[in-house]
């Protein structure tokens, strides 16, 4: 006798993974982000070997350095506008591809012609700036609100462990390669971060294809209404006043002073080393301690780390073991990743979706843009005041405008 069959059952979607680790998507683009992070490191680098081969001048270095970096700060906004207007994902395939074209004409340039060298910079500085702020929002869309703290943790120590492990790894590669192999190996680089990362589905919201697409405003009402939206979060624009005193006072004068009380006060080159090494290892440290840690004050406590910083130049002010200087620049590194990946976190959760791209670019702007001003402002107070006196004000700087930042409403929890 023929039986009814059980109706079926209607399979229940799959539950997220546990860990943003076992996430393809993520994974997709956790390689792109470390292949472009790779690449812009690994080009200073390279370059400097030119300069030992006597295929690039020191002038012509410094040249082609300013040029990637004129590049960077005049994309990163165009790239925040056009990632916020058109697909992320496709910014950052055009942005990485632009700046995978700029390594081999590096390297036909590279001892035949500094004019194209110095072009060749600037366009990979552009592809650079413009895929920053893309990543950031691609990085909202891939992956859901709960995993993203662990993402941002996730990035930031393979671009630590990128810096860590690279100098060996290029110095290695140097043995067997010529300056120009390796700077196509850059632009190899670059392909990976252009193609490997998948598109961003998690934040994404269906368009209506009824709807009649609304006109849109001009590049420069658009970047204007990114920078509203930055106001509408009084710790955002706290946070970006904290930065700038790190950036531009404390790291700066750590990034002079350091070499110079190395030489005269140890006269040793290892202090130097260790204390660079170290920073790097504490900020490993740092963003796999913040990758599970959930402070209940996470914009304070985010603050603090930030404000740790301060203790590298103060640790250089005082006639102290070289051992105490290596400490510090490992709670610096501690530190700042303490900050870093809340404060991207926080980024990707309170900015509307839809200019969150302008609004990472104007983080981006301040943390590349204000390193070169501080650079050339600290080395001439160092020799009209002298080094205590500079690092003194610098450190004070550090403890102080985060902890006033941190007093700024909506600050304590990074939230509206």
């Amino acid at each position: 006798m023929p039986t009814t069959p059980p109706p079926t059952v209607a399979k229940s979607a799959a539950p997220p993974p546990r860990s943003v680790l076992r996430d393809p998507a993520f994974l997709r683009l956790w390689a792109g982000t470390t292949a472009s992070g790779l690449a812009t490191w690994a080009l200073p680098f390279v370059l400097g070997l030119a300069v030992l081969h006597r295929d690039l001048g020191a002038a012509g270095l410094g040249l082609v350095l300013a040029a990637r970096t004129a590049g960077f700060l005049a994309a990163v906004a165009v790239g925040g506008v056009l990632a916020d207007r058109h697909s992320r994902r496709a910014v950052v395939l055009w942005s990485a591809l632009a700046a995978a074209v700029a390594a081999p004409l590096l390297a036909a340039g590279l001892g035949r012609s500094l004019v194209l060298m110095t072009a060749a910079a600037a366009l990979a500085g552009a592809g650079q700036g413009a895929c920053r702020p893309a990543f950031q929002a691609l990085t909202a869309e891939t992956v859901a609100p709960g995993h993203r703290q662990q993402a941002n943790a996730a990035m930031t120590m393979a671009v630590r462990g990128s810096t860590l492990a690279g100098p060996a790894l290029t110095a290695l590669l140097a043995a067997f390669l010529d300056v120009s192999t390796l700077l196509l190996g850059i632009g190899l680089l670059w392909l990976v971060a252009a193609l490997v990362p998948g598109k961003g589905t998690a934040g994404a919201t269906a368009a209506d294809p009824a709807a009649e697409p609304a006109p849109r405003a001009g590049f420069r009402a658009e970047f204007l209404e990114g920078i509203r939206e930055a106001r509408r979060h009084p710790w955002f624009l706290a946070g970006l006043a904290a930065l700038v005193a790190v950036i531009a006072l404390g790291y700066s004068a750590t990034s002079v002073a350091l070499p110079l009380i190395t030489r005269d006060r140890y006269g040793t080159e290892w202090v130097l080393a260790a204390a660079m090494t170290a920073y790097t290892v504490g900020a490993l440290g740092g963003a796999l301690v913040i990758a599970r840690w959930r402070p209940r004050s996470q914009g304070w406590a985010a603050f603090a780390g930030l404000a740790a910083y301060g203790v590298a130049p103060l640790s250089l002010m005082l006639p102290v073991h070289p051992v105490v200087v290596v400490a510090a620049y490992a709670v610096a590194g501690i530190g700042i990743e303490l900050f870093n990946v809340p404060w991207f976190t926080a980024t990707q959760r309170e900015v509307a979706p839809e200019k969150l791209a302008r609004v990472s670019s104007l983080d981006f702007l301040v943390s590349y843009g204000l390193a070169p001003v501080g650079l050339a402002v600290i080395a001439p107070a160092i020799d009209a005041f002298g080094t205590t006196p500079v690092l003194a004000v610098c450190a004070a700087a550090c403890f102080l405008v985060p902890a006033a930042a941190a007093l700024v409403p909506t600050a304590r929890h990074f939230t509206r």
